[in-house]
C-alpha cells in the first residue's frame, strides 16, 4: 500500500468512526454523511462560493504581502549578524502577540473589511517566513563561502550564488508553515471581527440560528479541504525545485 493509499485509507476510518459516534449519540454532532451532503450543497451554492472568493483573496493578499516583507528582511538580519543580534529582542517581544488581539487596535487604525484580515495576516504569516530565511542563511556552509571570497567574489556575489540557493529549501518550508497559518488567521478574524463575506462570516452567522451546525462543519470541511489543497501543491513545488533537500530527508 503506498502513501496515497494509506492517506485515503485513514480519511476513510475517521469518517467512518465520526459517523458511528455520532449515530451512538444523537443530538450532538450530525454524522459524517450528513455534514458531506451539506459540504457538496455549500459546494453548489453561489452565496457560499462568493463567501470562499472572498475568504481565498484575503488569504493570497496577505501571504503575498508577507513573503514580500519577510523573505527581504530575513536576508538583511540573516546575511548582517550586528543587525540581527540588535533586531532580537524586539522580534521576541513581537512575535508572541497573539494577531487575534491586535483586531481592535487595527481596526480603529484602517477600518474592518478586507483590509483588516490582510493585514492580521500579514502579521501573523511574517514570523515563520522571516525566522525561516534567517535560519536558512545561519545555515550556509561557511566553507563555500569562503571558497567563493577567495575567487574575488564580494558580499553580494556570494549571497546570490551560495546562501540564496542554500537557503531557498527553508523559505520554501517557512512559506508551507505560513501558508496555513494565513488560513487559520483569515478565517478566526471573520470569524471574530470580520464584516461582508467570508467564510468565517457564514460560519459566525450560521452560529447564531438553530439547527445549521451542520452548515458550519460542512464549511469547516471545505476550509480544511483548501489547506491540504494548498499545502499539496507547496510539497510538490519543494520536491521539484529543491530535490537534494528532499532526498536527505
Amino acid at each position: 500500500m503506498n502513501v496515497h493509499s494509506r492517506r485515503a485509507a485513514g480519511a476513510l476510518a475517521f469518517c467512518a468512526a465520526f459517523e458511528l459516534l455520532a449515530r451512538a449519540n444523537p443530538g450532538i454532532l450530525p454524522p459524517a454523511s450528513e455534514i458531506l451532503r451539506h459540504a457538496a450543497a455549500l459546494a453548489a451554492d453561489a452565496g457560499f462560493r462568493a463567501h470562499a472568493a472572498t475568504s481565498a483573496l484575503a488569504w493570497a493578499s496577505g501571504l503575498g504581502l508577507a513573503v514580500l516583507v519577510a523573505v527581504p528582511l530575513g536576508v538583511l538580519l540573516g546575511s548582517v549578524p550586528a543587525l540581527g543580534a540588535a533586531t532580537r529582542a524586539i522580534l521576541e517581544f513581537l512575535r508572541p502577540i497573539p494577531s487575534v488581539a491586535l483586531i481592535p487596535l487595527v481596526a480603529l487604525l484602517i477600518g474592518t473589511g478586507l483590509q483588516l484580515r490582510v493585514a492580521l495576516v500579514v502579521y501573523a504569516s511574517v514570523w515563520p517566513l522571516l525566522y525561516n530565511t534567517m535560519y536558512g542563511l545561519r545555515d550556509v556552509d561557511p566553507l563555500a563561502k569562503e571558497s567563493l571570497r577567495a575567487f574575488g567574489f564580494g558580499r553580494a556575489a556570494t549571497l546570490v550564488r551560495v546562501s540564496l540557493p542554500s537557503a531557498a529549501p527553508f523559505i520554501g518550508t517557512g512559506l508551507r508553515l505560513a501558508a496555513g497559518v494565513a488560513l487559520i488567521l483569515t478565517i478566526s478574524v471573520e470569524v471574530v471581527g470580520g464584516r461582508g463575506q467570508g467564510v468565517g462570516i457564514f460560519i459566525a452567522l450560521a452560529g447564531t440560528v438553530d439547527g445549521r451546525l451542520a452548515d458550519i462543519l460542512a464549511a469547516v470541511v471545505w476550509v480544511g479541504v483548501f489547506g491540504l489543497g494548498v499545502n499539496a501543491a507547496l510539497v510538490a513545488a519543494e520536491r521539484r525545485l529543491f530535490p537534494w533537500h528532499w532526498r536527505r530527508t
